[in-house]
């Protein structure tokens, strides 16, 4: 794939991000339309997450017809060319007509991630990367923050049902015994992205699908985070654990989450 047709796609993310998003926003705040429903434990969906979804898998096969796609809600299959969409990323916010929220689109070359947008509407933000090329918010550069001490850090740890409540009680303590203050904002997309423009300093999850960090892995990377080897594995299929982080805290970070330091991956930024 050349460079000019991975350009056709990250312009396509971009627009579709701000179609994307523009749609969710027309459900939020409005519990009727919303049309909440669960999933299973403390996994919510709503009519917007299916019509958004819908919305990009339809616009993506217009535009580029033999690359795959992979939705939250929808599903999909494995191609060389993929995208991978969470059409509103902190659904469990959304649906209690909370802000912190967003779309994500993240697109894959051969296991490599190539693009990332993330849009999130209640802040008229829109976060947009490309391997190689930085990262940006609203067009402007982002960088990671240069915090190097833990006990000036804040961390965002993510909870997932898929492990036990004991492990991510455990790994909160362990980072707060380090002297980080500790958050949990219900949206990994974001908190890949808010560790991207040095809002946190890292995100940790202890697993987590690939449709929440397809797009906030080249976002983190691009913007000097250095990143766990997620991309490892059945990672389409069963997800992994996740650590973005800035570089100074990497390491100590993985130390706590015990996965193996010399898999972390450094910055792609330039």
């Amino acid at each position: 794939m050349s460079g000019e047709d991975l350009h056709q796609r990250y312009v396509a993310a971009v627009a579709l991000a701000n179609e994307a998003g523009a749609l969710a926003s027309s459900y939020f705040r409005d519990r009727v339309r919303m049309g909440t429903k669960m999933k299973g434990f403390q996994d919510f969906v709503t009519e917007a997450d299916q019509v958004v979804e819908d919305l990009l898998r339809r616009r993506i096969a217009e535009a580029f017809p033999t690359d795959g796609f992979l939705g939250e809600e929808g599903g999909g299959s494995s191609n060389d060319n993929l995208w991978i969409v969470d059409p509103i990323d902190g659904t469990a916010n959304f649906a209690r007509c909370e802000p912190h929220w967003a779309v994500s689109v993240g697109f894959v070359r051969q296991g490599v991630p190539e693009i990332g947008v993330l849009a999130m509407p209640t802040l008229n933000e829109l976060f947009a990367a490309r391997r190689g090329h930085g990262a940006t918010c609203n067009g402007v550069p982002i960088r990671v923050s240069d915090v190097a001490d833990m006990q000036t850090a804040a961390v965002e740890i993510g909870w997932s049902p898929r492990r036990p409540t004991a492990s991510y009680i455990g790994l909160v303590a362990e980072v707060m015994d380090m002297g980080a203050t500790v958050k949990r904002s219900a949206s990994g997309a974001l908190g890949m992205a808010w560790t991207a423009c040095g809002r946190v300093d890292a995100y940790l999850e202890l697993h987590i699908n690939a449709w929440d960090v397809a797009a906030g892995i080249v976002l983190a990377r691009e913007a000097g985070a250095v990143v766990n080897d997620f991309f490892r594995g059945d990672w389409l299929a069963d997800g992994n654990p996740i650590l973005v982080a800035t570089p100074a805290l990497a390491g100590s970070l993985a130390d706590a989450m015990v996965l193996d330091r010399a898999l972390l991956l450094r910055s792609d930024a330039h």
